[in-house]
């Protein structure tokens, strides 16, 4: 009897075990995006300092994506679809990655200014790193479906937001004004990078919606 019951325990969807690790991921990332509120604050120097906790997130979240991975080969039945949580955890990690890639630019470019708009842009980060984590705690819950949609519209406000900001940003960096080209390419690569997080945000909650959609 022992037996039948530890099979039936193997059996079952280890959901209680990606619930977890997608906790400690988001909430992983969500420390990161706030950790570059105060990295793009600082000069240089301060940059310089904060880096090593920077790397550190990151590596964290690549320890857990592997977890996910290889709680994903381990299960034979998982909560939801195998592909679909596959997407939601590269898309967590592919955010830390470009959030950690922008900072260490900042650093490589010798970039020591800290112009408003990428301080706008962190801080839209914060915002929909906050949404994500907030979204993944409720898609275990799928009675709370209402909530996930008004988490996924306000992800989506605020990627358009991001968008504007891009715009504005890359367009006032080509006018002419005397600016050094290769001041040019380097703040373009910075704001691209930031884009890019801010756009995988927003691909991680068409995820979500499959997911809503698969399992409800």
């Amino acid at each position: 009897m022992a037996k039948v019951d530890a099979l039936v325990r193997w059996l079952m969807p280890k959901e209680e075990r990606f619930h977890e690790l997608f906790d400690r991921d988001t909430a992983n990332l969500l420390a990161a995006a706030r950790l570059f509120v105060e990295f793009v604050a600082v000069d240089l120097s301060g940059r310089r300092e904060r880096m090593p906790a920077l790397r550190k997130l990151e590596h964290d979240g690549d320890h857990i994506t592997r977890q996910i991975f290889d709680a994903l080969n381990s299960s034979f039945i998982t909560p939801f679809d195998r592909e679909d949580i596959r997407s939601l955890a590269t898309d967590l990690d592919d955010v830390l990655d470009y959030v950690e890639g922008v900072a260490q630019q900042l650093i490589n470019f010798d970039l020591d200014e800290s112009p408003p708009e990428l301080r706008q842009f962190a801080e839209i980060l914060v915002a929909m790193t906050a949404e994500v984590e907030g979204v993944t705690e409720r898609i275990w819950n799928l009675a709370r479906q209402r909530e996930i949609q008004q988490a996924i519209v306000r992800i989506s406000d605020l990627e358009n937001q991001a968008d504007d900001l891009y715009n504005k940003v890359i367009a006032d960096l080509f006018r002419a004004n005397g600016r050094d080209p290769l001041e040019i390419m380097k703040w373009k690569e910075i704001y691209d990078g930031l884009e890019n997080a801010c756009d995988q945000c927003k691909d991680y909650t068409h995820i979500v919606g499959n997911v809503i959609v698969k399992n409800a």
